[in-house]
């Protein structure tokens, strides 16, 4: 296949300029690649930043089921990708997957809508930890600009994004473990006790009537967003013990445990204010300028003060967590892009630790320039860019995720390479109509997720087919040089 081949031509290359571009092989297992993907999700600032809005906005106390929803339709679309990643064997994921079925320009386009979905979730997410650390740290009398915090924390994440990928996993196991954690505690603590004035119960929160009630659409798009990342699991099969099985189960695994770890922790959320009156509660809290009281003033009220700083601190290193996997996930996209020709091959060089040191900096070096407009002109990190960033991470990756689950079909409709009906048509095709739908209520909806004008809503959704033409005309300029190099060296 022409992507083994020109990756091996770049390899070659540069391994005779005395170079390495290896990663680590077999350095990192199902639980390894869990948590990356569990750090990309953030699952407490999933639950405590995005459920109030959810709740409010959306569709009340039926948010549980909008969760269980998402989950579902990404649990079908993860079928058609995982066949996919038993063939293809690649650290670019998106861009190895939609190259083997329509080519590199194609590939390259998708692989540029990746890097822009990733970078400026990360981004994003640098928007709402420069925030939050500034106001854990303001809490004790310390006053520190959100962008100093971020940039000093770009600078952290370069270091660690440089290093074992191990180290990293580690880490990262440790930040996730206690979220999780806390988490867990409040979710079964309101269920021991039999929820909250209304008690339990499953109708309000999972029935049909109750996930169509209020605006469904602006539950489901903040579940999507809670779902964020999990693809990224085959961006480690290059590094992972036994790819063929480790790529599959970490992928259905990371599926699984987010969608029911959701559910059930809004589920408990909803149970311990009752359905009637969470959007209330909901309101109440965004209209205090401090919608995290949600999800933590049940908590203070169930375990006393200590509570409340402790999921201060742990919303700080959940969002930490999050930075540090998109870092890792957009390194490997570049070392890979880079391997393949489509990138300078210097791009693909790997320090000692067999650590893509050259995309972290390349990586660290996006995010200032991310950043550096919203701190040069004083803006709001959470209301501006946090806002904006994410849903257009959101909006990028849904078009991605399509267009794989369309390459999936297309790939094994061609090849005849076997495999069940199930997982190389149907679910593929079902997935791809499903995350259609998805994707027009982002649409429709996109001003609101934002919470920006109109015209900065339309700036950024055009920006998503720009990103993808671009990446398509700049890998075609790649190639016709490449072809008048190697017409060169054969006349000579």
């Amino acid at each position: 296949m022409s992507i083994s081949n020109s990756g091996s031509r770049t390899t070659e290359a540069t391994r005779r300029q005395g170079h390495s571009t290896a990663l680590r092989a077999g350095s990192i297992g199902v639980m390894g690649i869990l948590f990356f993907v569990l750090s990309a999700q953030a699952p407490l600032t999933g639950i405590v930043g995005a459920s109030p809005l959810a709740a409010a906005l959306g569709n009340g106390a039926g948010i549980p089921g909008a969760y269980l929803v998402v989950g579902i339709v990404i649990v079908i679309f993860a079928v058609g990708f995982v066949a996919m990643s038993r063939k293809i064997q690649a650290n670019g994921a998106f861009y190895a997957y939609v190259t083997a079925a329509f080519g590199r320009k194609v590939g390259v386009g998708a692989a540029w809508l990746a890097l822009l979905a990733y970078n400026t979730c990360q981004a994003a997410l640098y928007g709402l930890y420069g925030a939050a650390f500034s106001g854990l740290l303001a809490s004790i009398g310390a006053s520190v600009p959100w962008w100093l915090l971020a940039l000093l924390t770009m600078a952290g994440v370069q270091v660690l994004g440089s290093l074992n990928i191990e180290l990293g996993a580690k880490i990262l196991a440790v930040l996730v473990g206690l979220e999780v954690a806390v988490l867990l505690m409040f979710g079964f603590a309101v269920l021991f006790r039999g929820g909250g004035p209304e008690g339990l119960s499953i109708a309000a929160s999972f029935s049909p009537e109750a996930i169509a009630s209020g605006a469904p659409g602006v539950a489901i798009m903040f579940a999507v967003a809670c779902m964020f990342g999990f693809e990224s699991t085959a961006i480690y099969s290059a590094e992972a013990k036994d790819a063929h099985r480790t790529v599959a189960r970490a992928t259905y695994l990371s599926v699984g445990v987010i969608t029911v770890f959701f559910s059930f922790i809004t589920w408990m959320v909803v149970s311990y204010y009752g359905p009637s009156k969470v959007i209330d509660a909901a309101g109440a809290a965004l209209e205090s300028g401090d919608s995290t009281a949600f999800v933590v003033t049940p908590m203070v009220e169930m375990f006393g003060p200590w509570a409340g700083i402790t999921t201060g601190i742990l919303l700080v290193t959940s969002l930490l967590a999050g930075i540090i996997a998109f870092h890792n996930g957009i390194n490997r996209y570049l070392h890979s892009l880079a391997l393949r020709g489509s990138l300078p091959a210097g791009v693909a060089r790997t320090n000692r630790y067999r650590a893509p040191a050259v995309a972290a900096r390349i990586q660290t070096a996006t995010a200032v320039v991310l950043v550096a407009p919203f701190a040069l002109l004083a803006q709001d990190p959470v209301l501006t860019m946090y806002s904006w960033f994410s849903g257009l991470a959101v909006a990028a990756l849904l078009v991605l995720y399509m267009l794989c689950s369309v390459a999936v079909v297309w790939f094994f409709q061609r090849e005849r390479s076997g495999g069940q009906l199930w997982q190389t048509l149907i679910a593929p095709v079902i997935a791809t109509l499903l995350l259609a739908w998805v994707l027009y209520l982002v649409v429709s909806n996109f001003t609101s997720l934002i919470g920006g004008s109109a015209e900065v809503a339309a700036a950024l959704l055009v920006s998503v087919p720009v990103m993808f033409v671009a990446g398509v005309l700049v890998e075609g300029q790649v190639e016709r040089r490449r072809g008048a190099s190697t017409l060169g060296r054969s006349i000579e």
